[in-house]
């Protein structure tokens, strides 16, 4: 039970500033025009696994209201256990569905659907709901969705970026099923009273009424495994293991760092001033950042797309040998490479790529991300690697903290 003093929360007998920890980021997606060409950008070329499909049709009373607006499902991907990482849903049924919802649309500009967030508990998503309350913090939605199981609440942010606290998403295991349709049934659109049974006994219960657990989604991979990855055969010569930092370009970078440090409890690691614009990364845990600040002036300077306020989206693969032959292996598939991104603007990565995908949305490409330890400084600019962009030795020399931070859990394959 969370107990309010004069300046902190009670989380887990530990005594915070807001009552929740955020954790890491969970899963995070993009409303996209040309569905067909980024599910094979993010599925075939980057190797998301499609875990569920969402028909937007069969979430409204009346269906006409998509009428004109072209294809109406959306996409759950992961590239590990957690039911979804990354969710392309189609933009313009997307942002019609959230006017019916609302009363109004989406802010111009706003192409991501979700930047989620996970915290330690349900307690923890039922103590933070009433916190934004008082607090006066907008959220559009709170309680369980399926697909995904994961019990949440949104706030959003200053420029109306969507963001998601959750606890509990569902697992995928070895055989590669999600959850079937027929357990969505503690499904809630409400603030759920507390305590709720244990996704073990959701299971149990399932299994008394007689479902079938093998009765969800399961993909199939469409490109051939033909490549060794360092002893596996994989459909790509690299793996995804882990998503993150996520780039926004905001208004007022101020006010953005001080809603996400002050209301979501993000740290500072750093701070950047490149060509006169400051440019803030933030953390949660050990790694440089998960998520960082950059003013709207310098979207256009960067060369990148007029339409998002997403920077980039970044995605960890498990080897600086791997990230090289990414490199090579989307080239030659016709991936457009984004050469205007200069080191200083992704602090904390040494060697990245940056692709666009068909949307133009850019997508940020790495293998390391410089861990943050119990002193809570980085490290000195000058003792970081130094990097010419376009330029990739062949092999690296170690760093200090080379392959640290959280693993990757489970089989590549």
């Amino acid at each position: 039970m969370a107990t309010q003093t004069q300046t902190a929360f009670n989380v887990g007998g530990i005594l915070l500033k807001q009552p929740f920890k955020i954790r890491r980021l969970g899963h995070f997606g993009f409303n996209v025009v040309n569905m067909e060409e980024c599910l094979h950008f993010y599925s075939d070329l980057l190797g998301f696994r499609i875990s569920d499909v969402l028909d937007f049709a069969n979430v409204v009373p009346d269906p006409s209201v998509f009428a004109g607006l072209g294809e109406t499902r959306g996409y759950f991907t992961r590239y590990g256990g957690d039911h979804h990482a990354f969710v392309l849903f189609p933009k313009l049924v997307y942002e019609k569905l959230a006017t019916l919802r609302s009363g109004h649309p989406p802010r111009p500009g706003i192409t991501i659907n979700q930047i989620t967030w996970q915290v330690g508990s349900l307690g923890e998503v039922s103590r933070a709901t009433r916190w934004f309350q008082e607090r006066g913090v907008p959220f559009v939605r709170v309680g369980r969705d399926m697909p995904g199981s994961n019990w949440h609440v949104y706030p959003l942010d200053p420029d109306g970026h969507i963001n998601e606290l959750y606890y509990g998403i569902e697992q995928i295991g070895w055989d590669g099923y999600s959850k079937p349709k027929a357990m969505y049934d503690r499904r809630f659109d409400q603030p759920p009273s507390l305590p709720q049974i244990s996704e073990f006994e959701e299971v149990q219960q399932a299994l008394a009424r007689g479902i079938d657990l093998h009765s969800g989604y399961r993909s199939v991979e469409r490109l051939p495994a033909q490549y060794d990855v360092d002893g596996i055969l994989l459909p790509r010569p690299f793996k995804i293991t882990r998503i993150g930092p996520v780039r926004l370009f905001v208004q007022d970078v101020a006010a953005a760092t001080a809603f996400y440090c002050d209301t979501l409890g993000f740290r500072v690691t750093e701070e950047v001033v490149w060509e006169g614009h400051r440019c803030v990364f933030l953390r949660v845990n050990t790694e440089h950042h998960s998520l960082a600040l950059y003013p709207l002036a310098l979207r256009e300077r960067l060369g990148l797309s007029e339409h998002t306020t997403c920077l980039a989206f970044g995605v960890q693969l498990a080897s600086y040998q791997q990230l090289r032959e990414a490199v090579r292996f989307l080239r030659e598939r016709g991936v457009r490479v984004v050469e205007t991104i200069p080191p200083a603007v992704y602090a904390g990565i040494d060697y990245a790529a940056h692709v666009r995908d068909p949307d133009g949305h850019c997508v940020e490409l790495y293998y390391y991300m410089e861990q943050v330890g119990w002193e809570g400084r980085p490290r000195p600019w000058e003792e970081r690697r130094r990097v010419v962009p376009g330029e990739w030795p062949e092999v690296l020399e170690p760093l200090s903290d080379t392959y640290d931070g959280e693993p990757f859990l489970g089989p590549w394959g």
